[in-house]
């Protein structure tokens, strides 16, 4: 790999975890910095990401999915700074699983779906009990991102925001890789199963 492109990784990286750790990091910030801290990270960082995609270039799956997270987490940053009230930073959570929702869903309708598409970066001659098996898998991830945003809206609408922090921050990603290790698990059964 070379150094310009190690570099750019190690951004890209850094971004996605400045995202994933967004909840805790604006727990600690609004205690100290107040609802313009929290809003200046949300904004900061959703710029750092719609500017690293530019640089990169739009990926050709989620690329789209991207720029209107990052622009609607600006959004929020705006309007939470404008009303002078953390509550609008709190829905971030919100918008990135209802999109995640609209992309699973819509995969489902128009095949292939999701999982298919990241299964045949790996198997692309996925056979029928696999196109069958990852269409499943679609299904529930779409459930999940369904539930897990009625949870974070739940807590950003009507939760304090130590329960907001602590279900965004922590056990939604809890529930994430619970999802995730129990897939792998089945997967690993209906593979020796189907012998695929």
């Amino acid at each position: 790999m070379s150094p310009a492109r190690a570099v750019g990784t190690s951004i890209s990286i850094g971004i996605v975890v400045a995202l994933a750790a967004y909840p805790l990091v604006v727990y600690a910030v609004v205690g100290r910095f107040g609802v313009s801290g929290a809003a200046a990270v949300l904004a900061a960082v959703c710029l750092a990401r719609l500017a690293f995609l530019r640089l990169r270039g739009r990926p050709s799956f989620g690329g789209a999915y991207l720029d209107f997270v990052c622009a609607g987490g600006v959004l929020l940053a705006v309007l939470s700074f404008w009303l002078g009230d953390a509550g609008a930073v709190r829905y971030y959570p919100v918008l990135v699983n209802a999109a995640l929702l609209t992309v699973f869903a819509a995969s489902l309708k128009r095949p292939p779906s999701v999982v298919e598409r990241i299964a045949r970066l790996r198997e692309p001659d996925l056979p029928p009990a696999g196109v069958a098996y990852t269409r499943r898998v679609t299904i529930a991830w779409t459930v999940f991102f369904a539930l897990n945003g009625a949870a974070a809206l739940y807590t950003a609408t009507l939760g304090s925001l130590e329960t907001w922090a602590l279900y965004n921050g922590l056990l939604a990603y809890v529930l994430i890789g619970a999802l995730f290790g129990g897939e792998l698990a089945i997967r690993s059964f209906v593979k020796a199963r189907h012998k695929w």
